[in-house]
C-alpha cells in the first residue's frame, strides 16, 4: 500500500475551553465499527492485527494482537481516545483530540509515524479504509482526510459538516449534521451509487464495509445500500430489531442487538456464524475483511470469529489482550448525564474520569443543529410606552460616551498629581519610541545641536502623549537619574568581585545603593574609539527608551539610569537566582546536577514566564518591540525563580502591520539567530519565536545552542540535534538525564513542549507560531504537569 504524507501548518489553542467542551460532549457516539470506523478496538487487516484500547491503567494505552501469535505493547506509551485500522497499519487519535497517529502493522516494532498535531483544531470520528485515513473537526463537523483520500474527486467542500464518518476499500462516507442525508467520495464507483441509494433516508450512525454500507435510523433500525454479491445486505435476521453497534467486512455484515447484546451476522454464505455470538453480550464489535471481532460485555476481553481467523483448527479464539474499554474515559461525568457511566467505570478508568454509556440510550437521538445552524431567539417587542430602538441606542451612546470622558479626565488628574509633571518638579524618563531626528532639523541652525540621548527623550516623550503604553501600564514608572559617584559606591568602584555578567553593551555589576536596595548595574564600554562609543550610545539609548514604557511581571524593572560624560549606565531590579544558561550549563550544575531547575515542572514554569514576556513586547507594547536577542543567558530568574527576559539594546520596534523590517544588519546570537533574518535580512516577530524556540530545546536536552558531542567531533546546534529526534516520535531520546524520566503526569507535559518547540524553529517564520500560541500551549503543559494522571482529559486544556 502506498503511503503518502501531507504537511499541515502548526496551529495552536485559541479559546480551548470552548472547543474542550465540544470536544467531550462528542465523545458520546456510538462505538460502531467496520474496516474503518474508529472506536476503542480496532483491525489492520491485512496483517491480521486486533488492537484495543485498554482497560483499568492511568493510561489508557494501545495493546495489540497478531494472528500469528504475538502480543505488541503500542508506542508510545499514552493515552488514546479511538483507534482504527486499515489494510497494514493503524491509526489513533490521542485523548483531547490533538494529535492523530499511525503504525505499520506490518512492521516488527510497529513503526511510528505523526500524521497530525494540532492542539487549536481538535480531531475525532477516526475513520481508517485501505488506503485513506479521514476525521472531522471538533465543533464543526469539516472532513479531513490524509494519505489516499487526498488525490480523490468529489471530497467534501469545507462548508459540508459532518456527525460521523465510516470508510470502505477506496471510499468514506458520512452523515451531515444539517439533514442526516449520506454523503460519499472516493475513488471506487460505489461511492455514489451508495449516496443515491440512500437518497433522503436520515441516519444516526453509519458503517462501511468492503463496497457497502450499513447506518441506524433514529430509531436504531437498520439501513443498508451498496453491493449485495453475497447476500451481506439480505438480512434476514429480523428487520424490525434495533441495533447498536455494527461492523462491516469485505462481504459479511454483522450487528449487535439492543435487545441483548447478542451478535448476528449474514452475508459471506453463512461462514460468520458463531455459536458464541449468539449465547453472549457483547459492546462492540469490529471487522476485517474476512473476519469479526467483539467485545464481551462480561469481562470486556476480546473474541473473534469468522473464516479469516484461525487459530489451530478454530476458527473462534479468546485474545490474550488486557481488558479493553467499552468506549473513551472521559473526566467530566456530567457529561454522561444523559444515559449514565458503566459501573465500572471507576475500575476502567483509574484516576482518568469515567466511561459515557453509548447515546441514544433509548433508540432516540436529539440531534443538535450545528453552530451555524442554531435558531436564534426571537426578537422581544418594547413594552408599550417605553423608547424606541433609535432613541435607546441613542441614550446608551450618549452614557458610554461620557462615562469614558468622565474616567479619562479623572485619571488624567490622578496621573498629573502622582507624577508631579504638572507641577514641572518631578524628572522623569518616560520614552517610547527610539526614534532619531534627521540632522539639520533644528530651528535653530546657530545653537549647539542637543545630544542624541536627550533628542530621543524629547521625541518619545510627546510620543507617550499619543499613545497608550500597554495593558500593563496602569501608571507610568520613573526612571531615577544617579550620580556616576553613587553607582561606583554602590558596586565597590566596579570590582571584580562585583562583577556579575555582561550585557548587549556593557559589564553587569551587582550593587547595594544607599538606601539598601540591591540593584544589578550595567556599565557600557569605556573604551574611546567613536565607532565603540556609538555602539555604545545605540544600545544604552535602547534600553533606556524600552524598558522606561515596559511594565510587566516577566520582564527585567529598570530602576534608573546615569548619563555622566561618557559613562552610560543603567541600573536594573538585581535577579538572585541568575541567568538560566548558567544553571543549565554551569559547570556545577553539570557535574552536580543540583540545581533547582533540574524538575520538568519547574522548567516548564520558566519558559512560561519567559514566553509570556515576549508576548507582552509583541502584542501589548504599543509600538510593538521585537527583542532580536532571545537567549537563555537573557532570561534572568529572581528569588522566587520567576522568569524574566532582560537585554534590549538590540531591540527594535515592530511593525503597527506585520510587516517584515530589513535592519541595515542582522542582529543576534550564534545558534539563536533566526535563519530567516540571518540569511534575508527580513525581520518580523517570528525571529523572536525562533530564538525562543532553541530556548525550549536547551531545557529538554541541557544543550547548548551550539555544543560538540565529543572534542573532536565538529560542533552542532541543538536545534539539528533535537528535532529529527522529536519528529520520529523519539522525544525520550535527547531528554536531559539530570532531570531524569518524566513521571507519568509529566510525559505528555514534555512532548507538548518538545512539538512546540519544533515548530519554533522551522526554517520559514510564516510557518512558526504567535507567542500568544506558544503561552497557550506552555499554560496547557503546565497544567498536565499538575495533573494527578498522565491523559489529557478535558478538565486539562487550559481556558484562556
Amino acid at each position: 500500500m502506498t503511503r503518502r504524507r501531507r504537511s499541515f501548518r502548526f496551529q495552536f489553542p485559541v479559546l480551548l475551553n470552548l472547543i474542550a467542551a465540544v470536544a467531550a460532549a462528542t465523545l458520546l457516539v456510538n462505538f460502531v465499527d467496520a474496516i474503518g470506523s474508529g472506536g476503542t478496538l480496532a483491525i489492520s487487516y491485512g496483517s491480521r492485527t486486533v488492537c484495543g484500547i485498554v482497560a483499568g491503567e492511568a493510561t489508557q494505552r494501545i495493546a495489540c494482537y497478531r494472528g500469528s501469535g504475538e502480543y505488541i505493547a503500542v508506542a508510545p506509551n499514552v493515552s488514546f481516545s479511538s483507534i482504527a485500522g486499515g489494510e497494514s497499519s493503524f491509526c489513533g487519535i490521542r485523548s483531547g483530540g490533538y494529535s492523530l497517529l499511525c503504525w505499520n502493522a506490518a512492521s516488527a516494532n510497529f513503526t511510528v509515524r505523526r500524521v497530525y498535531f494540532n492542539v487549536t483544531v481538535l480531531l475525532e470520528n477516526l475513520t481508517y479504509g485501505d488506503d485513506q485515513v479521514c476525521a472531522t473537526v471538533v465543533g464543526t463537523g469539516e472532513a479531513r482526510c490524509w494519505r489516499g483520500g487526498i488525490r480523490w474527486a468529489n471530497t467534501p467542500s469545507a462548508e459540508e459538516r459532518f456527525g460521523a464518518l465510516s470508510s470502505g476499500l477506496g471510499f468514506t462516507c458520512g452523515i451531515l449534521m444539517s439533514s442526516g442525508h449520506v454523503r460519499c467520495w472516493g475513488e471506487n464507483p460505489i461511492a455514489g451509487e451508495i449516496e443515491s441509494q440512500f437518497g433522503n433516508s436520515s441516519l444516526i450512525s453509519i458503517v462501511a464495509g468492503g463496497s457497502h454500507v450499513c447506518g441506524l435510523n433514529e430509531t436504531r433500525h437498520l439501513l443498508c445500500k451498496g453491493s449485495n454479491s453475497s447476500a451481506q445486505l439480505g438480512f434476514s435476521a429480523g428487520l424490525d430489531d434495533q441495533y447498536s453497534s455494527l461492523a462491516l467486512g469485505l462481504n459479511h455484515t454483522c450487528a449487535v442487538r439492543t435487545s441483548n447484546g447478542s451478535v448476528v451476522c449474514w452475508g459471506g454464505r453463512g461462514e460468520f456464524l458463531s455459536n458464541v455470538t449468539v449465547r453472549s453480550s457483547f459492546e462492540s464489535i469490529a471487522a476485517a475483511t474476512d473476519f469479526t471481532c467483539g467485545l464481551l460485555s462480561s469481562n470486556y476481553s476480546v473474541h473473534c470469529w469468522g473464516p479469516g481467523w484461525v487459530e489451530g483448527n478454530r476458527t473462534t479464539s479468546v485474545l490474550p489482550l488486557p481488558r479493553t474499554l467499552p468506549g473513551p474515559c472521559v473526566s467530566n461525568v456530567s457529561l454522561c448525564s444523559q444515559c449514565g457511566i458503566y459501573d465500572l467505570s471507576a475500575e476502567l478508568c483509574p484516576g482518568s474520569g469515567s466511561v459515557c454509556k453509548p447515546t441514544p440510550c433509548d433508540g432516540i437521538v436529539i440531534r443538535p443543529a450545528p453552530p451555524s445552524l442554531q435558531p436564534s431567539p426571537p426578537p422581544v417587542s418594547p413594552p408599550p410606552g417605553s423608547p424606541s430602538r433609535g432613541l435607546r441606542r441613542g441614550l446608551l451612546a450618549f452614557a458610554v460616551v461620557g462615562s469614558v470622558g468622565i474616567f479619562a479626565g479623572i485619571c488624567t488628574v490622578v496621573y498629573c498629581l502622582y507624577t508631579g509633571i504638572c507641577c514641572g518638579h518631578k524628572k522623569v524618563h518616560n520614552s517610547v519610541q527610539p526614534t532619531i531626528a534627521a540632522a539639520g532639523r533644528n530651528s535653530n541652525s546657530g545653537s549647539t545641536p542637543p545630544s542624541r540621548s536627550s533628542t530621543l527623550r524629547r521625541q518619545c516623550s510627546r510620543a507617550m502623549r499619543r499613545q497608550r503604553s500597554g495593558t500593563s501600564s496602569k501608571h507610568a514608572d520613573r526612571a531615577e537619574e544617579f550620580l556616576f559617584n553613587e553607582l561606583s559606591a554602590a558596586t565597590n568602584d566596579f570590582s571584580l568581585e562585583n562583577k556579575i555578567g555582561s550585557g548587549s553593551f556593557g559589564v553587569v555589576y551587582k550593587g547595594k545603593l544607599s538606601d539598601g536596595r540591591e540593584v544589578a548595574i550595567k556599565r557600557g564600554e569605556t573604551k574611546s574609539k567613536s565607532w565603540k562609543f556609538q555602539e555604545k550610545e545605540t544600545a544604552f539609548d535602547s534600553e533606556l527608551a524600552f524598558l522606561s514604557r515596559l511594565h510587566h511581571k516577566h520582564l527585567v524593572k529598570l530602576i534608573g539610569y546615569c548619563e555622566e560624560n561618557d559613562e552610560r549606565l543603567l541600573v536594573y531590579e538585581y535577579m538572585k537566582n541568575g541567568a538560566l544558561y548558567d544553571h543549565l550549563h554551569s559547570k556545577d550544575n553539570v557535574e552536580k546536577g543540583s540545581s533547582v531547575v533540574n524538575s520538568w515542572k519547574v522548567r516548564i514554569g520558566i519558559a512560561l514566564d519567559a514566553a509570556r514576556g515576549i508576548e507582552y513586547l509583541h502584542n501589548y507594547a504599543v509600538p510593538s518591540i521585537i527583542h532580536r536577542d532571545i537567549k537563555s543567558s537573557n532570561i534572568l530568574l529572581d528569588a522566587n525563580w520567576t522568569a524574566r527576559v532582560s537585554d534590549f539594546g538590540l531591540s527594535l520596534l515592530g511593525s503597527d502591520s506585520d510587516q517584515e523590517q530589513r535592519p541595515m544588519k542582522a542582529a543576534g546570537t550564534v545558534g539563536y539567530i533566526d535563519p530567516e533574518y540571518y540569511s534575508l535580512n527580513v525581520l518580523t516577530a517570528k525571529s523572536d519565536v525562533y530564538g525562543f524556540g532553541v530556548v525550549l530545546l536547551e531545557l529538554l536536552t541541557g544543550k547548548r545552542a551550539i555544543f560538540r558531542t565529543g572534542d573532536s567531533s565538529a560542533p552542532i546546534s541543538v536545534v539539528d540535534f533535537t528535532v529529527p529526534a522529536i519528529m520520529a516520535g523519539e522525544v525520550s531520546k535527547v531528554l536531559d538525564p539530570r532531570v531524569g524520566r518524566p513521571e507519568l503526569n509529566e510525559s505528555e507535559a514534555v512532548e507538548l513542549v518538545a512539538y512546540t518547540a519544533m515548530h519554533c524553529v522551522n526554517l520559514e517564520g510564516k510557518d512558526r507560531p504567535t507567542m500568544s500560541d506558544i503561552v497557550a500551549n506552555l499554560e496547557r503543559a503546565l497544567i498536565l504537569c499538575e495533573d494527578s494522571h498522565g491523559s489529557i482529559s478535558n478538565d486539562s486544556i487550559v481556558s484562556l
